[in-house]
């Protein structure tokens, strides 16, 4: 097994149970023991987070990436590194002093609709800090190949820690205030814990002095923290803007269903976190036939996995609900079935981002990413005061839509090449035509054994046809080792 996919399968395994147990937390345990308001006060607050963490980042955690194999001696290595941390501690002080100073007028802004938003705004900076710091060190381990470690904090500890404090929580072990400042303290073990894990895995020399392409990884880092705060803006400003124009329980409803909608994306996370350091070495080598092979490979494996999930969520979402029983959380059943749409093609481009954003043509990041954040603002204003919180998943979608074929444009234009192919169409008839059969398959039993059936049956199906139509290399080979497998017990 090589190491994408080695390490792929290890960081797939990860998200999995990251998903798992955020399914945990934002279905069952936000709900039960906190109720909708106090969660979507946590979701509006981590949001707002999200939102603030590029400008501390200030995109270098991206410039490691692709300009450490440029970088041909230890010397200028470790400036690199160091470079990579000394700016987003200046960004943070920076932004805290300013936070300070308008700390009145900000926490009146975004505390507009809700005064608890502002009486916890201490969380937002905090856990922005935390996590801006945490992504330079976790991209100093995948430039090393060493993602899964990384991997596990970003995507499974967080969501564990989440499930822990609620389970205190629930048994009146803390109070609000107390769980807020034990997420706080959490975030900021987990960072402590990548720093130790990657300086033992590479320990680099601090310098001040500047890298040879200071010029040229400042001036990226910029475009990347503009495109960073655009990015950020769309997918929070969603969440935001519920928040303003309805109610924090409305961001409750609406982020139970997006997270549902989002395990599509699991297997896609996975891959990138090791794919983004081989694409970088491909386009740094000018190496366009092994891009080419990454792409098409990457798109077909994401679009098979991505579009069974998009079945098993899809056709099992009443069930799921009913099951659940979770009283108004049903008004964002449709949510589901849109965002999941658009995540699905955002999945069928594979590592089609990662190619713009290590290529020289990384300023077309910042070009999609502002247009995105315009279009996300002017579409959300408009659907969610037409439509509700429906509105803001179709604004979702159109703008997933729309900017992610702007980007195949361009990696067809300037490189020659595209995630697609024939085996791309054959893919999605399979999706579809299963998607219209189960659609129309109504099992008659309770909720839960009506799932477990309904999964079994689409798994299965899915599987022998993609099998029989030979769709990917990869799932051909996984299939026949399985089998293998089971004959020799």
């Amino acid at each position: 097994m090589g190491i994408i996919a080695r390490q792929s399968f290890f960081n797939s395994i990860s998200i999995a149970l990251a998903f798992l147990i955020g399914a945990v937390n934002t279905v069952f345990f936000y709900p039960k023991f906190m109720g909708s308001e106090y969660q979507g006060l946590i979701v509006t607050l981590l949001a707002l987070s999200n939102l603030i963490q590029p400008f501390i980042s200030f995109g270098v955690q991206h410039a490691l990436i692709k300009f450490y194999t440029t970088c041909k001696t230890k010397e200028e290595q470790d400036r690199l590194l160091s470079l990579s941390i000394t700016l987003p501690l200046i960004m943070f002080l920076s932004f805290l002093t300013v936070s300070l100073i308008f700390k009145a007028e900000i926490i009146s802004f975004i505390a507009s609709k809700n005064t608890a938003i502002g009486k916890y705004a201490f969380l937002i900076i905090a856990v922005a800090f935390s996590t801006s710091m945490f992504e330079i060190f976790y991209n100093w381990l995948r430039i090393q190949l060493y993602s899964v470690f990384g991997n596990f904090l970003k995507e499974f500890y967080p969501r564990a820690l989440i499930f822990f404090l609620l389970v205190i929580y629930a048994f009146d072990g803390l109070s609000l205030d107390s769980f807020i400042s034990a997420l706080i303290v959490g975030y900021y073990l987990r960072l402590i814990l990548v720093i130790f894990y990657a300086l033992i895995k590479y320990k680099p020399k601090f310098s001040f002095a500047l890298p040879k392409k200071f010029k040229s990884i400042l001036s990226y880092s910029f475009l990347i923290f503009m495109s960073g705060t655009a990015a950020s803006l769309i997918l929070d400003i969603d969440k935001s803007m519920i928040s303003n124009v309805l109610t924090v329980e409305n961001v409750a409803y609406y982020s139970v269903a997006v997270f549902i909608a989002s395990v599509i994306e699991f297997p896609g996370r996975a891959m990138f976190q090791i794919i983004s350091p081989l694409v970088a070495t491909a386009l740094n080598e000018n190496d366009y036939q092994r891009l080419s092979s990454l792409l098409k490979k990457s798109s077909n494996n994401l679009l098979l996995i991505s579009g069974l999930l998009f079945l098993l969520i899809n056709l099992n979402l009443t069930d799921f609900y009913e099951w659940v029983n979770l009283a108004g959380y049903t008004k964002a059943l449709d949510v589901v079935f849109i965002i999941s749409f658009g995540k699905l093609f955002s999945m069928s481009m594979g590592c089609l981002n990662n190619i713009i954003t290590n290529s020289k043509y990384y300023h077309y990041v910042f070009l999609f990413s502002t247009t995105s954040a315009v279009l996300a603002i002017l579409l959300n204003i408009y659907f969610i005061k037409l439509y509700g919180i429906i509105g803001a998943a179709y604004a979702t979608l159109i703008v997933m839509v729309l900017i992610n074929l702007m980007k195949i444009f361009l990696v067809q234009f300037t490189f020659k090449i595209n995630p697609f192919g024939k085996k791309t169409i054959l893919t999605l008839l399979v999706i579809f035509t299963l998607h219209l059969i189960f659609s129309h398959i109504d099992l008659d039993f309770p909720p839960i054994i009506s799932l477990v059936l309904r999964s079994l049956l689409i798994g299965l199906l899915f599987s022998f046809i993609s099998y029989l139509l030979k769709l990917t290399e990869d799932f051909q080979i996984f299939l026949t080792n399985l089998i293998s497998f089971k004959k020799k017990f």
